[in-house]
């Protein structure tokens, strides 16, 4: 029998119901006499005035008080009382408050302007071996520590038509006079020359004093200008190579546009009307404006990843309207309830809002976690995709109610104003609520298709590789890209990454050993002859790989040189390294590979105490865990089966395979993890809101689901927008975080909220609340609910006890 056919038939049945239940089976019967007596022999005396708004409510073994409020929510809890007449405050106060916001976003964007030293490409690893190799390179060859560019030539003349030569060492010639340029090689050189075989490709290697991410801008955009000089028709003229491709930044681009325009559509579906369309809008485009500014600023003190704008945007996009979303549509729902403006808002705040602060809350900290990665270009990136994800919420809980208040009564649909302005809104009407009633009546069905379309899209996950993309993904329009395929082509796929082999403390004759043992290690294409700096006790191998930097086969190669190859050649008393830019990939992915583990726990770890404190509950922080992880895992598989496997890939703009961005499962985690807890503590506490008024599990299942779905339903489906305009992104990375955002989202809000969350919830009954006596007794207090969470004079059961069905 569902748990729907046992409701209760009248309050006098919940409330025998409540009094028969408790944990270990203690059923208390007690007349309200003795609770009034019980009621003032610990905590005095019980206002008359207060009647009204207080209720018993038996909290497994323990005798709970908990009071309630009324239509205005003028007696709630102590936070939710704060955030609500913050609310209030802030619809009386609305001039100044938006007032307030303008001067305050105009100084942000005053400060950040001088602050802003741009983006880097900086792929710094403290302790790894490819940092350790740059640092011993620093000190004894400092001439080579810095990284380098490839000027590419292609003739099909060939390189030595005398028209070409002129032009090439031209060229060469007024690169070497660029500032931080220490060396330029000519491919007529007998030394350390590069050309094909046909005569028609050569590479000149231009070398910089500093790291790619360090090299000025206006160095390399000189060498870009010369190069831009020397084209001809009988000349093509690329540039590639770590500095290059370092200095290639993108802003925010059409995608934050296309994702505008898409929101704007959706609200206007879901409102009917424009001021309330706008709403979100305006406070996302508020946040973006705010956090841009914050995120700037923040590269005058630390080397910020040129991901960071693009991928901030997508984050403080959709999140900014997915918050204000949340508020708005809750604001309106009192509104038409009978409520004031300023009424409404703050109950909106108190709610909603309330919300909205725990899940910006969580991702904030799941982003910040990435600093446990140890890698401070991944930790810096989350810091910035946290500063513009608490900016979100802070526009959310102060611009937006002010802007309520300016708005009035516009927010509700014109038509509904005319035809009945306090008309309750009728749940059990809509197919929502039909939904609702078929899973209440067939939850093993709904549990098992929902749980194997979960696994079925995780499946790919078994074959995730974590790397880099190289040069080779980006778009033919680069000049990166176009370099990289004619050195492929004339030299082999594994000149676009040699490896440099640092040796410390080898003889010459040792030097030879090594060199013959590297050029017989296998899926190695050629080894340069030692350099051997001026101290005399260090050296340097170029080894160029068979293999494209991205294929497995070069990261195999990595690990046999440092493993096996190198210490078996080099001895005793010799130290080896292996690095260069390819290498530094492959720690960063080790790296992230070691300590994913840990961060998925604290992750998890965080989210399951914040939601066990607010829903007094053990059941539902683990069933969310559970469909967090099924969720994201389903988007790592789609991710793996379009970048990886090439499946659909050509609609994403992207044109080669390639391994999944290492620090890509991280951040998209952190991210979910959050969006998810999000869209988990919406419905749920909606469900938990008509639960504390009728105890009747199946019906507040229902009725939760159909009061949330349809906004949960138009947020995830502005998110989804949104992320997927990210895919039309020149870069692959993100391409990749629009992908898996969209998919993780979608199947959130679809399969796991409309299906799998009432499913579990009603198989589940009433232990859905089960939380045990002693814990209930240590955890704080913090009611999502907020407001009219129950109405006067319905006691029922929450919290710890023997669950009933």
């Amino acid at each position: 029998m569902s748990a729907m056919s046992s409701a209760p038939s009248s309050s006098s049945e919940s409330a025998e119901r409540m009094r028969t239940m408790g944990s270990g089976g203690c059923r208390p019967r007690l007349s309200s006499s003795m609770l009034a007596i019980a009621f003032t022999f610990r905590f005095g005396r019980v206002r008359e005035s207060d009647k009204s708004h207080t209720d018993f409510v038996p909290h497994g073994s323990t005798l709970v008080w908990q009071t309630q409020t009324d239509r205005r929510g003028e007696d709630v809890g102590e936070k939710a009382a704060l955030l609500e007449r913050w609310g209030r405050f802030s619809v009386r106060r609305r001039w100044w408050v938006v007032g307030a916001w303008v001067v305050g976003l105009a100084l942000l964007g005053l400060a950040a302007r001088p602050l802003s030293e741009g983006t880097v490409n900086s792929l710094g690893i403290p302790g790894a071996e490819s940092q350790e190799a740059v640092d011993l390179l620093q000190a004894s060859f400092p001439e080579r520590s810095g990284d380098y560019g490839d000027i590419v030539f292609k003739a099909p003349a060939g390189l030595d038509d005398p028209g070409v030569r002129e032009g090439i060492e031209a060229l060469l010639a007024g690169v070497a006079t660029v500032p931080e340029v220490v060396a330029v090689s000519s491919p007529y050189q007998a030394a350390g020359a590069m050309l094909s075989a046909d005569g028609t490709v050569g590479i000149a290697r231009v070398q910089f004093s500093r790291g790619a991410d360090e090299v000025s801008t206006a160095s390399v955009k000189e060498v870009e200008r010369l190069i831009e000089a020397a084209r001809s028709e009988a000349l093509q003229v690329e540039f590639g190579g770590p500095v290059p491709a370092g200095q290639e930044r993108e802003g925010p681009n059409e995608s934050t546009i296309l994702g505008l325009i898409a929101a704007l559509i959706i609200l206007l579906v879901l409102f009917r009307t424009l001021v309330p369309t706008a709403l979100p809008l305006v406070t996302a485009m508020s946040g973006l404006a705010a956090g841009f500014a914050i995120v700037f600023s923040m590269t005058a003190i630390v080397d910020l990843s040129k991901f960071a704008p693009n991928i901030g945007a997508m984050i403080g996009l959709g999140v900014g309207i997915d918050y204000a979303l949340f508020i708005v549509a809750r604001h309106r729902e009192q509104v038409l309830a009978g409520h004031t403006v300023e009424e409404a808002a703050g109950i909106a705040l108190a709610t909603a809002g309330k919300s909205v602060v725990f899940a910006g809350g969580v991702v904030v900290t799941s982003l910040l976690g990435l600093f446990l990665m140890g890698i401070p270009f991944v930790g810096w990136l989350g810091a910035a995709a946290a500063a513009m994800v608490a900016v979100a919420v802070v526009v959310a809980m102060t611009l937006l109610p002010a802007l309520l208040g300016i708005a009035g009564r516009t927010v509700v649909y014109l038509g509904r104003r005319r035809r009945n302005d306090t008309a309750a809104i009728d749940h059990e009407a809509s197919a929502w609520y039909r939904l609702g009633q078929s899973i209440m009546r067939r939850p093993y069905v709904f549990l098992g298709v929902s749980t194997a379309i979960l696994v079925v899209l995780s499946i790919p996950v078994l074959d995730l590789r974590l790397g880099s993309a190289d040069a080779g993904n980006n778009p033919v329009t680069k000049t990166t890209r176009r370099a990289y395929d004619i050195t492929s082509e004339a030299f082999g796929p594994g000149a676009n990454g040699p490896l440099t082999v640092v040796i410390q403390g080898a003889g010459t004759e040792r030097l030879n050993d090594i060199r013959e043992a590297i050029a017989a290690s296998g899926n190695v294409a050629a080894v340069s002859q030692p350099v051997v700096n001026a101290a005399g006790d260090t050296a340097i191998i170029a080894v160029t790989p068979g293999t494209a930097p991205q294929d497995q086969a070069t990261s195999d190669l990595v690990h046999r040189l440092r493993d096996d190859i190198l210490p078996g050649a080099a001895g005793d008393g010799v130290t080896t390294y292996v690095a260069g830019t390819t290498a530094r990939y492959i720690d960063i992915a080790d790296r992230i590979g070691d300590r994913l583990p840990l961060f998925f726990a604290l992750v998890i770890g965080i989210s399951f105490i914040l939601l066990t404190v607010v829903f007094r509950s053990l059941l539902i922080p683990l069933k969310a865990a559970l469909m967090n992880l099924l969720s994201i895992g389903a988007a790592y598989g789609v991710i793996v089966a379009v970048f990886q496997w090439g499946w659909g890939l050509a609609l994403t703009g992207a044109d080669r395979t390639g391994p999944v961005e290492s620090f890509l499962p991280m951040m998209l985690f952190a991210v979910l993890f959050g969006l998810s807890m999000d869209y988990e503590v919406f419905l749920v506490s909606r469900i938990r809101e008509e639960f504390l008024k009728s105890g009747d599990n199946a019906r507040s299942v229902a009725r939760g689901l159909t009061s949330t779905a349809s906004v949960i339903t138009a947020a995830a489906t502005i998110m989804v927008v949104v992320f997927l305009s990210f895919v039309m992104n020149d870069q692959r990375v993100v391409k990749e975080f629009g992908l898996g955002l969209a998919v993780a989202v979608f199947i959130d809000a679809t399969v796991v909220r409309l299906l799998l969350v009432p499913a579990t919830m009603e198989l589940m009954g009433s232990w859905n609340w089960w939380l045990p006596g002693w814990l209930d007794r240590v955890l704080p207090r913090i009611s999502i609910e907020g407001t009219e969470s129950v109405p006067a004079n319905n006691a029922v059961p929450v919290g710890a006890g023997a669950p009933g069905r």
